[in-house]
């Protein structure tokens, strides 16, 4: 079986994807050394997520990110990649206001923070116009649909979305409408099964499922909750693959003791002189011998004796 590892993942890639596989794998990475270990696991998409709000920022919600903090991760994120595509997540308020600061706000991603592409919320008219304005600047567009974490104030609490009939048909129409906009991808969150199936069979762009069931072109996790990195309230579509919380707790709690009961350092983690050195930087008139037999450096020679050997006598002596 060949090696998914191998090609540089590009756009183009991602598209043939949809038709022949295999699946995207996506994950959500904010430093460098995570991006590098996922590039290098062989990760096809790595979002720079404005969830990095709250697990790496500790706010609340998604709200508070701002386009500096975003660039910064993204930027991080970038200098660890070398296959996976890079996609910036742009942050609440980056993209309200006209279609100009949306596409300047997008363009910093990429000239900036080194990604390839960038994913927006939503898929109202005006947002659309902004997706078209952005794929005009040649900007790549992943949209996003169903649940959209930046409205949470409007919503009230993160929920199922397309549960109704109606809210279903708004769901599909926004990601076709999306599509026709020019978004080369879309992510479906917290949708039915059934809802996130009609919709990928119905687009020729790939859907990128986060709790939207099997169905969906590829699939996305944020890191800190599929690695147990994340405590606290986790949705359904969670899977977790590793403790990583209770791993590093452990790691914390042993290294204290260590350190505490004088365990750490110890003689293996410490770094040594050389006897010959140890003898001229610290005993510098005591041979090497003496050294190793732990004597004493030889006493200093009476103050005044240097004074003395040039001529001069010592204070309160002077020569008349």
């Amino acid at each position: 079986m060949e090696d998914p590892r191998g090609d540089k993942i590009t756009i183009p890639l991602l598209l043939a994807r949809k038709a022949a596989g295999p699946k995207i794998v996506c994950l959500t990475a904010y430093d460098h050394p995570t991006a590098k270990i996922l590039d290098e696991a062989g990760v096809d998409l790595i979002l720079v997520g404005d969830s990095l709000g709250m697990v790496v920022l500790g706010y609340a919600n998604t709200v508070p990110v701002t386009m500096d903090e975003m660039i910064h991760h993204t930027r991080a994120v970038s200098r660890a990649v070398k296959r996976a595509l890079v996609v910036g997540d742009m942050p609440y308020f980056s993209f309200h206001l006209s279609a100009d600061e949306t596409v300047r706000n997008a363009s910093r991603f990429l000239k900036e923070g080194g990604a390839a592409a960038v994913k927006i919320e939503g898929a109202s008219k005006k947002r659309l116009k902004l997706v078209e304005a952005m794929v005009e600047a040649e900007i790549p567009v992943m949209g996003h649909v169903g649940l959209t974490p930046q409205s949470i104030h409007h919503l009230g609490r993160y929920r199922v979305k397309g549960t109704g009939a109606e809210e279903a048909r708004r769901i599909a129409a926004d990601a076709v409408n999306l599509e026709r906009a020019g978004a080369f991808a879309v992510v479906l969150e917290s949708v039915p099964v059934e809802i996130a199936e009609a919709i990928t069979r119905k687009l020729k762009i790939p859907t990128i499922g986060i709790g939207a069931g099997p169905a969906c072109d590829g699939q996305v996790l944020v890191f800190h909750d599929m690695m147990g990195y994340s405590t606290g309230y986790m949705p359904k579509f969670v899977r977790k693959y590793a403790d990583l919380h209770g791993v590093m707790s452990r790691a914390v709690e042993t290294y204290s003791s260590d350190v505490r009961e004088g365990r750490f350092p110890d003689d293996a983690t410490s770094y040594h002189l050389k006897p010959d050195v140890l003898a001229h930087a610290l005993y510098p008139r005591a041979s090497t011998a003496e050294v190793d037999r732990g004597a004493p450096p030889a006493p200093a020679a009476a103050a005044g004796a240097g004074a003395r050997s040039k001529g001069r006598s010592p204070k309160g002596s002077a020569k008349r």
